[in-house]
């Protein structure tokens, strides 16, 4: 059987810089060799495309140790250098992998650019990957399906903070960027004189600012695997030990946070949340796969938001629900190439 030419897409501009590679580097390891021929494309902090071989990107130092610095994972030199996404298709690539998460990753940009070159790639398509990745607007489109969100107000810079205070009374609040992942930003506000501080730290990193009433609850994900007949996955229930909330640090540090798969809710609320979150994922338009989150309380599921390129690492919730469904890691990274095939 002729092997299939993946290029898998990492790295990128946006804060989650570190964790796309870490995210590459795994699926570039877990390929099946036998079935796929790999060419590994790494994006710079600046937005520098690289080529690297294989053996290259699985010997890439820690990337989390440059986190927070302008330093490059590697050097970038004309050698191999590639100017657009159409040198990309000039190697003869089948499919790109995109291994990227947040902004430029995430929204939908790349997934244009990709399109523009004549490219496939896995994954959700532009418009459900920028309605997945604008928190605000993917509440209004769930609100209009009737299902539940938290309540929240949603501020510009120049908002006076009274906004906050006539919508949803006194702390606490969980306060985000709109157009982040990873929990980048992401704060508790417990007392109103932090509101301030908050908001401050998430427009840091977007220009609008989405304040939630705080919902204190079990925090629940569901993986969803498919396109125009997508399948919801074992839930998993997740349980941080670094902070309050399922924060960056919960997320890609090791023994951050307990994921209990499957989710330790009754049987009938569980196919109630995976109903839902495939509905939601269906709605939106996702393709490949995806992850919809939510936050479980007094018998009500309040949907959070929608990840329409879920991480990969090997601290990833994705490839955990995939294993206690009986798929493999690399048996996942097969089934998402071929949905976007």
């Amino acid at each position: 059987m002729k092997k299939i030419n993946v290029a898998v897409l990492m790295g990128g501009v946006s804060s989650e810089h570190e964790i796309s590679i870490i995210s590459g580097q795994q699926v570039v390891r877990s390929l099946d060799k036998s079935k796929f021929n790999i060419t590994p494309v790494l994006i710079s902090k600046r937005g520098i495309w690289r080529t690297l071989s294989v053996a290259e990107t699985l010997d890439l130092p820690d990337p989390l140790k440059i986190k927070g610095t302008e330093k490059e994972i590697v050097v970038f030199n004309k050698d191999n250098n590639i100017s657009n996404p159409g040198d990309v298709k000039k190697k003869g690539i089948d499919i790109v992998f995109i291994a990227m998460h947040g902004t430029f990753a995430e929204d939908g940009t790349i997934q244009g650019l990709l399109e523009l070159s004549g490219l496939k790639y896995t994954g959700a398509g532009v418009l459900a990957s920028s309605l997945g990745m604008n928190k605000l607007m993917f509440r209004k489109f769930v609100t209009g399906l009737s299902l539940l969100v938290p309540k929240y107000v949603s501020l510009k810079k120049n908002d006076s903070l009274n906004k906050v205070f006539n919508v949803l009374g006194m702390p606490p609040y969980f306060v985000k960027p709109n157009n982040q992942g990873s929990s980048v930003g992401a704060s508790i506000v417990k007392v109103k004189k932090d509101l301030v501080s908050a908001v401050k730290n998430a427009f840091k990193y977007d220009d609008i600012v989405l304040v939630d009433e705080y919902i204190k609850g079990k925090e629940i994900t569901c993986a969803v695997l498919g396109n125009e007949n997508p399948v919801a996955l074992p839930l998993v229930e997740i349980v941080p030990k670094k902070g309050e909330f399922f924060d960056y640090e919960s997320k890609y540090t090791e023994s951050g946070s307990d994921e209990i798969v499957p989710a330790r809710i009754s049987k009938s609320f569980t196919k109630r949340i995976q109903k839902t979150a495939a509905r939601v994922y269906k709605e939106i338009g996702c393709m490949g796969f995806g992850r919809v989150d939510f936050i479980l309380k007094d018998g009500m599921a309040y949907i959070l938001e929608i990840n329409t390129i879920p991480g990969l690492t090997p601290m990833s919730l994705f490839p955990k629900a995939a294993k206690a469904a009986g798929v493999s890691y690399p048996g996942l990274l097969d089934k998402i190439i071929r949905f976007g095939l």
